[in-house]
């Protein structure tokens, strides 16, 4: 079980959340905490989502309206989301880098084409020296 894990019925919820069953029906209409349901349609509450009710009663205490509020947690939600998607991201570059080391390192080619090294090599440089006269000037 996790944080996400729906456990609690909705009578639990709401003692936990210290509100009353039909506060919480209410924030399942108006989409503030969206319970799991069974298969009998009964509404099941997470941890995370006892934690929210919390929240919300916190920012209502606070002077926030319900708008506000489900606006707020949308807006934690989707930062969640983001940070696990970075999380996983930098799992998979990071997988990428041990399974394929040294294949990151580039440099930029003489035409301005990007051009893969190996690691610890360097580009070779043009040492020519050109000299530039102006036209018509010996």
């Amino acid at each position: 079980m996790d944080e996400f894990s729906p456990i609690f019925p909705i009578a639990v919820a709401a003692e936990l959340a210290a509100m009353h069953p039909q506060t919480l029906r209410q924030y399942d209409r108006l989409g503030l905490v969206s319970p799991t349901r069974t298969a009998g349609k009964s509404r099941r509450y997470s941890m995370r989502d006892v934690a929210q009710l919390r929240e919300i009663a916190r920012m209502s205490a606070e002077g926030l309206n319900l708008e506000g509020i489900r606006r707020i947690l949308e807006l934690e939600n989707e930062v969640t989301g983001l940070r696990r998607r970075v999380r996983e991201l930098e799992a998979a570059l990071a997988d990428e880098m041990l399974n394929r080391p040294g294949r990151r390192i580039f440099a930029a080619g003489e035409s301005g084409d990007v051009v893969p090294l190996r690691a610890g090599t360097r580009t070779q440089r043009n040492t020519q020296l050109v000299v530039w006269r102006p036209l018509g000037r010996g």
